[in-house]
């Protein structure tokens, strides 16, 4: 039966698939097996030389690693290809892009160069620790409604010398930019949400970001003191113009005026859902952390305060409230409604991370070299675009206790079990191994005479100067 939208689909996982071999620039045929190999492997991946016993991987383990440790990945090309595919929008027709970061733990690994004190929940409340290892920053399109799907577009290992706000900046533009060229925005469009959870500077991201079509929405601490717009001046009144208004101090309810708009939404998962929303709020910034170079006046940067509360939590558990912060001003009560659905929607990140680390087997290997950790990184990337682009074309071979998923609605890992049987109706450009043996290793009772260098875990780049020698030069 002739099916259009199944054979658009078929037709551009098959064009991906080939676009991912192109980009693989050297060992691409082990890379390209590699990741067929996730694909298709039987259950959760849990080291990578049990990919090398899939039917799919066809060549040795010797050679799996040799194509982590010396392939090469265009990567610059194959974020392009990401962004020219298929996705998801809202019911308006606007982009949600989320971005976070991601550790990929590597505790024990001293050998292995530019780890940093990742930051990591404890089991119990309130603990946290800090763990060594590489941490990723991600940038993924959103679905709109309750999904475990999200559409990945970027990914950057934050290194020992980065600026993590610098960096994020960097690569929203870049993506934004590349969604832009594909043609996924244009004049008159709304314009793209960029929303984050707390541990972002999202007014300096704003800032950095203003002449960019975008809108960034996220989380602030609730002990946060923000600036109301400065109040009119009174004729007749000397001195200096006030250039910030009365302090709103996010936990002294008596500092609050009014809002401007209240909506109430009654939902099935948190009961009645009330937003507050304050307009043209704005932080009193000083010439510290990321203003610290800004020369001139520090700039004023206003936008949406939203307070938003709702009845319970999952478990029975209080909520307190939560505060969002939002770039654009002059909101009316449907785009308060929209910024806090979407802040709700980047949650289905942690869906994906999940899937990476305890499916997919991201954070599984032991690799040494950082940039065989950037490779298996985007070959993972790539298995879960092929995943995301073959939902409409799997079957659902659920578990005899697993309820029915209507159509269209397949998990990530339930569209991985099908995988294997659409495999060979779509592109398959790797070419045959060829016969060979493995290489005679190190002689039997001879040591390692070079042993592998040994790497300091954290920054490594200090200022030149501290903050009060650098305002005193400034003075």
């Amino acid at each position: 039966m002739h099916d259009p939208d199944r054979e658009a689909a078929s037709g551009e996982l098959a064009r991906f698939r080939q676009e991912f071999y192109d980009c693989v620039t050297a060992r691409a045929d082990v890379l390209f097996e590699l990741a067929d190999a996730v694909l298709c492997a039987d259950g959760p991946v849990t080291s990578l030389v049990d990919l090398t016993l899939t039917p799919e991987h066809r060549r040795g383990h010797g050679a799996l690693y040799d194509g982590l440790n010396s392939g090469r990945i265009d990567v610059a090309r194959l974020r392009v290809d990401l962004a020219r595919l298929s996705l998801p929008r809202t019911d308006d027709g606007r982009i949600v892009l989320a971005v976070d970061v991601s550790p990929w733990l590597r505790s024990d690994a001293a050998t292995s160069a530019e780890r940093l004190f990742c930051h990591v929940y404890g089991r119990a409340k309130s603990a946290s620790q800090f763990i060594p290892g590489w941490p990723y920053s991600f940038v993924v399109a959103l679905e709109s409604g309750r999904t475990s799907w999200t559409a990945m577009l970027d990914a950057v290992r934050l290194g020992p010398a980065d600026d993590a706000t610098a960096v994020t900046a960097e690569q929203l533009r870049a993506v934004v930019d590349r969604l832009v060229t594909a043609g996924h925005w244009t004049n008159g469009d709304p314009n793209i949400l960029i929303v984050m959870d707390s541990g972002y500077d999202v007014t300096r991201l704003a800032f950095v970001l203003a002449d960019l079509p975008v809108e960034v929405l996220g989380r602030i601490r609730s002990d946060r003191v923000l600036r109301l717009p400065k109040l009119p001046r009174l004729p007749g009144v000397n001195g200096r113009p006030p250039k910030h208004g009365p302090e709103f101090a996010l936990a002294k309810p008596a500092t609050w005026p009014e809002p401007q708009h209240t909506t109430t939404t009654e939902t099935t998962r948190y009961g009645t859902a009330r937003a507050d929303s304050w307009d043209r709020l704005h932080p009193r910034l000083t010439h510290r952390t990321c203003w610290l170079n800004h020369d001139g006046e520090l700039p004023v940067i206003e936008g949406t305060l939203l307070r938003l509360q709702v009845d319970h939590l999952p478990g029975n558990r209080n909520p307190d409230p939560v505060w969002l912060w939002s770039s654009a001003t002059d909101a009316t009560g449907q785009d308060v409604d929209r910024w806090w659905r979407s802040y709700l929607r980047r949650f289905d990140l942690e869906h994906t991370f999940r899937l990476f680390k305890q499916t997919l087997g991201w954070t599984r290997p032991k690799i040494r070299t950082p940039e065989a950790a950037d490779r298996w990184t985007w070959i993972v990337i790539a298995a879960h675009t092929q995943l995301r682009l073959a939902r409409p074309l799997v079957e659902d071979l659920r578990r005899p206790w697993e309820k029915p998923a209507a159509p269209g609605r397949l998990t990530p890992a339930r569209v991985r079990r099908d995988f294997r049987n659409i495999r060979p109706t779509v592109t398959l450009p790797a070419r045959a191994p060829k016969p060979g043996k493995p290489g005679p290793g190190r002689p039997p009772g001879r040591k390692n005479r070079k042993p592998a260098a040994r790497h300091d875990v954290g920054k490594t780049v200090k200022r030149d100067l501290t903050i009060a020698q650098h305002q005193g030069q400034k003075g």
